[in-house]
């Protein structure tokens, strides 16, 4: 498998012969306000052009509905007639953007050899939960393909550690950043994914959505120092810059 980090959690992935498109954000550096009274988001570019990412995929998946996940640019420039996954309760409002062929998700389903399966998570945890909504990861299985847990935006929370333990991916996704809303922490930060290294046994770990919104409050740097400390060795932790393409 081949996956390419674009910016913040959108990944371009090469997959059992297939090719996905997960949390479209295209917005221009700066077109967006800020989160967290730093600076306009997105706060870096993008790292190639909108018709470079779009170029051979087959299907999209979307975690949510929020900005950096699925933003306008986005919703006009993925083609309407490619086959969308989301989370349930987001289909109408992606119908209504003038998708056509929208899949709520709601706990496992086949397109084309692939096999997704709906995980829960928490966009933080306490009274800013009500304030982030529902969101979703999934897992992503294919015969001769390691296997993937994208946790998404989510806290490292009981439901995740279970659903690494129980499923015991080869690939472990991890949102990273640390952001911060109103002082909640609503995304994993340096010491969760840690966590998440330290749980997943010989999974190899990628960190990302990072250094790309003004509320996040860890760098790559960051990470990587923090798992140096741990002792997480970077062949088990891989933290990409826009851009990055990764072989599996």
């Amino acid at each position: 498998m081949k996956l390419q980090l674009i910016r913040n959690a959108t990944l371009k992935l090469d997959y059992a012969g297939r090719t996905i498109l997960i949390d479209p954000f295209f917005a221009p550096k700066h077109s967006l306000e800020s989160f967290a009274g730093v600076s306009p988001n997105p706060t870096v570019e993008l790292p190639v052009d909108i018709d470079a990412i779009l170029a051979g995929v087959e299907l999209v998946i979307v975690s949510h509905l929020h900005e950096d996940h699925f933003d306008s640019v986005a919703m006009e420039r993925v083609p309407k007639d490619l086959p969308l996954f989301c989370q349930p309760g987001d289909e109408e409002t992606i119908r209504n953007a003038g998708f056509t062929d929208v899949t709520p998700l709601t706990d496992r389903a086949t397109w084309k050899g692939l096999t997704l399966t709906r995980r829960v998570g928490s966009h933080g945890l306490g009274p800013v939960v009500e304030l982030m909504g529902s969101v979703m990861g999934f897992s992503l299985q294919a015969v001769g393909e390691p296997s993937i847990y994208w946790s998404g935006d989510t806290v490292l929370y009981p439901p995740v550690e279970q659903t690494i333990r129980e499923t015991r991916p080869d690939i472990v996704i991890t949102h990273s950043c640390g952001a911060r809303w109103d002082g909640d922490l609503i995304v994993m930060d340096a010491k969760e994914t840690v966590s998440v290294c330290e749980m997943s046994g010989e999974a190899v770990v990628i960190a990302v959505h990072m250094e790309a919104l003004d509320h996040a409050t860890v760098t790559r740097k960051d990470l990587r120092n923090a798992a140096d400390a741990a002792n997480i060795p970077a062949t088990r932790l891989l933290i990409p810059d826009d851009g990055d393409v990764l072989t599996l």
